[in-house]
Order: C-alpha cells, then sequence, then structure tokens
C-alpha cells in the first residue's frame, strides 16, 4: 500500500455497523462525504452527525441486496461486531472493484489511518493495522510536542514570502527557514502570541 490523500467531497460513502467503531468513522467522513450506515441499531454516537440511516438486519441480508446498496458507491466500511459478515460485504466490494475498509476481518484495500492536524496541514499515521494504540500514541504525542504547529506553517510561509524580497539565492532561504523551525525562541514566542513570534522572526533573520 502507499500512502495518499483523497478528496472525499460528495463521494458516497457506505458504512456497515452501528456501533461506536462505526460511529468513529462516520463523523471522520461526515464532514464532507454523503455518508450512508447500515445497521440493525445505531448507538447514540450517531446522533447528530450528518448521515443518512438505513435500518437492516445484516445478518438476513442475501448478497442481491447487498448488491443494490453498494450500487454508486465510492467507498465502504465495515464495522460490524461479525468479521464474517465483515468479510462477506469485503467480497462483494472486491467483485464490484468497490474500494473497501474492514474495521474486523480480513484486510481491505483501504487503511483510515489515525489523524491529527489544523487549518495548515494534516498528518496522517498508520501502523498497517498492527498497532491502532501506537499510531494513537504517536498522534497524541506530536499534539502534545508542537500545539503551535498551525502557526509556524503560517509564519514560515511569510517568512518565506518576505525572504524572496530581500534573499536572491533559494539556498540561502531555506537555510534560514529551516534555523527558524529549529529555534525554541521562535516555538516559545508562538504558544504566547503570533505577532510576537513575527516580531522576532523578522529581527533575528530578517535583518541579521
Amino acid at each position: 500500500m502507499i500512502p495518499l490523500f483523497v478528496d472525499c467531497s460528495w463521494r458516497r460513502i457506505v458504512i456497515f455497523g452501528g456501533g461506536e467503531v462505526a460511529a468513529r468513522k462516520a463523523a471522520y467522513f461526515s464532514r464532507n462525504a454523503d455518508v450512508s450506515v447500515v445497521s440493525r441499531s445505531f448507538v447514540p454516537a450517531f446522533d447528530g452527525l450528518k448521515i443518512a440511516r438505513n435500518e437492516l438486519d445484516l445478518d438476513k441480508t442475501e448478497d442481491l441486496e447487498f448488491a443494490k446498496i453498494l450500487e454508486g458507491t465510492f467507498l465502504v466500511i465495515a464495522a460490524v461486531s461479525s468479521p464474517d459478515i465483515n468479510n462477506r460485504i469485503g467480497r462483494l466490494c472486491r467483485e464490484t472493484g468497490i474500494l473497501f475498509n474492514n474495521a474486523d476481518g480480513e484486510c481491505g484495500d483501504v487503511i483510515l489511518p489515525a489523524v491529527t492536524g489544523g487549518i495548515n496541514y494534516t498528518l496522517a499515521i498508520s501502523t498497517h493495522g498492527r498497532s491502532p494504540a501506537i499510531s494513537r500514541f504517536i498522534r497524541e504525542h506530536l499534539e502534545r510536542a508542537f500545539p503551535a504547529m498551525d502557526d509556524m506553517i503560517s509564519l514560515q510561509q511569510h517568512l518565506r514570502a518576505e525572504l524572496k524580497q530581500v534573499e536572491p539565492e533559494q539556498g540561502k532561504r531555506e537555510a534560514i527557514l529551516w534555523r527558524v523551525l529549529e529555534d525554541p525562541a521562535i516555538w516559545t514566542a508562538l504558544s504566547r502570541d503570533t505577532a510576537e513570534a513575527w516580531e522576532l522572526a523578522k529581527k533575528r533573520y530578517l535583518h541579521d
């Protein structure tokens, strides 16, 4: 597998299962995609999510009915408590060329990573399903270690534009930007006030 960022805006995504795992997947996609959730029942975590609910007893559902649900679907997520049902759904997806993620059962062709980010960036972490705890550990560590990451990206963008006006050599510009990244005083200033951080960056790196 290779990592990709895919725009799921308005794409149809079907999630099978009404438990907590399925609810987390639905919350992840429902902000952008057209999400339908199929299950006999739904936990309260689904309340308030922008999704379509399809009440169905999956234990008694025939392949033909599954196939109708899958029509026009970009991605299917199987998060039913029964691996057998998940695997059955996965088999139907493979037969029709639909991307498939399996929360419990045979591995599909899509892995949903642990994700963190902000306005300016997105980081995705995966252990290929071997240790979800490690993915979460890394995500939480990054969030604690770099709480000002969004602001640093904005500062870097602004500083890069300013450097293009005063420094003609690209190599020197890159070296300055890297020095800013490694400057603990800039990170500390960002945690207090972005304007303060910008003034410090200008003083140290635009007028040295």
